[in-house]
């Protein structure tokens, strides 16, 4: 199972993290930003909101959005 270990935000809908299998690298998620429990994060002072949740092992965000750490390990450039 894939977890997220480190998350810092970098730039517009940019997030650098680091996973437990090793692998690090920015995520770009403004592609993935649609739906409605995403569509507030495309404000960026929202965006930048997020949090390291250790009981889910991602970033979530206050309004409940989130991503399966798995996706954001697919997104790692």
């Amino acid at each position: 199972m894939i977890r997220i270990e480190k998350a810092r935000y970098v730039s517009d809908y940019k997030l650098w993290l680091r996973f437990s299998d090793g692998a690090e690298g920015e995520v770009d998620l403004q592609n993935q930003l649609d739906g409605e429990v995403f569509e507030p994060l495309k404000d960026t002072k929202t965006f930048k909101n997020f949090i390291l949740n250790s009981d889910l092992h991602t970033v979530t965000w206050p309004n409940g959005a989130d991503f399966a750490p798995e996706f954001l390990r697919s997104l790692t450039h």
